[in-house]
């Protein structure tokens, strides 16, 4: 067969082919083979691309973040593949914005000196110990946060440059002195007024409902009457800590723990040092031998920290001698690590070191010595390590047993309970918007209405919860989805109708009682017929809470004519609220403090508006592709 392929390789054919296939690589270009499908663009913003891989890393920081603020609640929400979709769109959505404020600012002229993004970086609480800036945390923050310094101080001109153009707008927004006191005096002016409650119950007995009426919205509303499917499950439940109580250790266990993980017990050395930086420039050979000449000025006596002052390129270190704190191994540039760590004693200086940020001449300060914790000060906690090692073991042997009796015997949980040496737990009927807690994790609740689980009446196969904790179920009672008859729902609609015309009723007789007043007719009888009383209230303001959002919005739009200053309100309650304005007071004159933080409130909300509306017209006059 090999001899035949091998034939066939070389024939006329196979020829041809492979000559296609080679001009296809000359004229497309290997690069479109291997690029083509990794570094697209998601979008073009004015000709400029935001990469797929900056939209998918922005997008993963974004999940990262909703993930450690709302946690399971977000979980739920990234279960549904529209939401994500949305989510996406939203994160690129901002991704766009961000590119266009970037463009409008370049063609604004604005920019950042590097002095400035030196002052943003020395000022970040991020980098600083004890309220200073400390170059040692500096450099740890950045590597652990995946940055270099240099990519760092590009992506703070990028920021600072962004708000620099919103701190633009913020400062040429303003309010003026006469529109601010207007605004101020009526959202602090406040009213009196008295109003009466109208219960819609008391109407209740006054308005029928027929069997038409009943049916008619019973057709009109069918979907409300669905119901929703519903489970009873059985199930043990196993978990690590169940087991942890039984687990012994032995003192040979112990020690041999401390033996293998003794590297967890060591600190490793530090050292600290200082340094004298000469970066690269235009040119290295010049770059080196100035650091060569400072060399042999140190050599020659020359106080280290006042060359380091005066010629190293990393001012921070710079301005305290060239001193950058303690540090230990993995944490420097390989380069000026290994010579750092090849000093042998304090005062001790390196040669002329070359490393990615340019040349280093180092002197060595201080060494802090290799320390190991005894083995009595974390015997208890190798006690901990131990055990939970030695119960997960014994937690995946049982899970391995589970599954078999599980599967073996699939219409009970009795082995499973006694291989697990714990209960069967058999729920009430729920659905899935009212799970048990136990169950309420997705995978849980997924095989508690599997279709085959609830088809067959089997158990389930050992579901891994997480964080240690198993589970078999099974399904042994189910409510199939179903639409209710009309006779079940018949009372109840009927309770909806009557409610629905008591509150009509009582609405009409209110606004009558409404028509009465505004005529200047007395209507004491009728509210004694129906045993109402007003009530008033002084003062009352815009947060009032004791009257209801609803009757408070429309008091704020009555005026003190007697033709409109009535109002029927309907309430959450379900009531019917008759209110009439008395009288409208003006708030007392604000402290000019007061009014000062009202205005520049007032310019700062406009601001918003304005930079809003700034990215509308951005985006409005953009040439914006999105690619699927």
């Amino acid at each position: 067969m090999l001899e035949r392929i091998r034939e066939g390789s070389q024939g006329t054919w196979a020829t041809v082919i492979l000559g296609l296939v080679i001009f296809s690589f000359i004229f497309a270009g290997v690069g479109s083979y291997i690029n083509s499908s990794i570094n697209s663009a998601a979008a073009t913003v004015n000709g400029q691309d935001i990469s797929r891989d900056a939209l998918e890393k922005a997008y993963q920081n974004e999940r990262s973040r909703m993930e450690s603020q709302y946690g399971e609640a977000f979980a739920a929400l990234a279960g549904d593949e529209a939401y994500l979709k949305e989510f996406r769109k939203g994160v690129l959505d901002r991704l766009i914005s961000e590119k266009l404020i970037d463009q409008a600012a370049l063609e604004l002229g604005l920019r950042v000196s590097d002095a400035q993004i030196k002052q943003a970086i020395v000022q970040m609480s991020e980098f600083q110990v004890d309220g200073k800036f400390d170059n040692d945390r500096y450099l740890i923050v950045l590597r652990t946060a995946g940055f270099q310094p240099n990519g760092f101080r590009d992506y703070m001109r990028i920021d600072m440059v962004r708000r620099q153009l919103s701190q633009a707008l913020i400062g040429t927004e303003f309010a003026l002195s006469g529109e601010t006191k207007r605004i101020y005096d009526l959202q602090a002016q406040t009213r009196d007024a008295k109003y009466l409650t109208v219960k819609t119950d008391d109407f209740a007995e006054q308005v029928s409902v027929t069997d038409e009426e009943i049916n008619a919205y019973y057709q009109t509303n069918i979907a409300s009457f669905d119901t929703e499917q519903k489970v009873s499950v059985a199930y043990v439940e196993l978990t690590l800590n169940d087991l942890l109580p039984a687990i012994e250790v032995t003192e040979q266990e112990l020690e041999d723990e401390y033996q293998a993980s003794l590297a967890d017990f060591k600190t490793d050395e530090e050292r600290r040092v200082s340094h004298i930086l000469i970066e690269f420039g235009d040119d290295e050979a010049g770059a080196e031998q100035q650091a060569e000449d400072i060399l042999t000025q140190v050599k020659a006596g020359k106080d280290f920290a006042e060359l380091a002052k005066e010629y190293s390129a990393d001012t921070f270190s710079a301005e305290k001698g060239g001193d950058i704190d303690w540090f230990g191994k993995g944490m420097m540039d390989p380069a000026f690590e290994d010579s750092a760590y090849s000093l042998a004693t304090v005062g001790e200086v390196s040669d002329v070191v070359k490393s990615d940020f340019g040349f280093h001449i180092i002197k060595l300060t201080d060494i802090k010595p290799e320390n190991v914790t005894p083995y009595n000060d974390v015997k208890e906690q190798l006690t901990t390590t131990v055990k939970i090692r030695k119960a997960e073991t014994e937690l995946y042997a049982l899970q391995q047993r589970m599954a078999e009796v599980a599967f073996e015997i699939p219409d009970h949980l009795d082995e499973v309970a006694a291989v697990a040496n714990k209960p069967i737990v058999t729920t009430e009927l729920f659905s899935r918007n009212d799970v048990p807690v136990a169950l309420s994790s997705a995978k849980a609740t997924n095989a508690a209405f599997d279709a085959d689980l609830i088809e067959q009446g089997v158990n389930s196969d050992v579901l891994d919860l997480g964080d240690n904790r198993l589970m078999v179920l099974r399904v042994v009672n189910s409510e199939a989805e179903r639409t209710k008859e009309l006779a079940e729902v018949s009372d109840s609609i009927k309770q909806i109708l009557v409610k629905e015309a008591a509150v009509v009723a009582a609405r009409q007789w209110t606004q009558t009682l409404a028509n009465s007043l505004k005529s200047g007719a007395d209507i004491t009888e009728e509210l004694a017929s129906q045993n109402i009383a007003w009530q008033e209230k002084q003062a009352i303001a815009r947060t009032d809470a004791q009257l209801g959002q609803n009757v408070l919005t429309e008091l704020f739009k009555l005026g003190e004519g007697e033709s409109n200053n009535t109002a029927v309100v309907d309430t959450i309650s379900g009531d019917v609220t008759l209110v009439q304005l008395l009288k409208i007071n003006s708030p007392v004159e604000p402290e000019s403090m007061l009014l000062d933080n009202f205005q520049r409130r007032l310019a700062s909300n406009k601001a918003q508006v304005l930079y809003s509306e700034l990215l509308d017209s951005l985006k409005a006059s953009a040439d914006i592709e999105i690619y699927n």
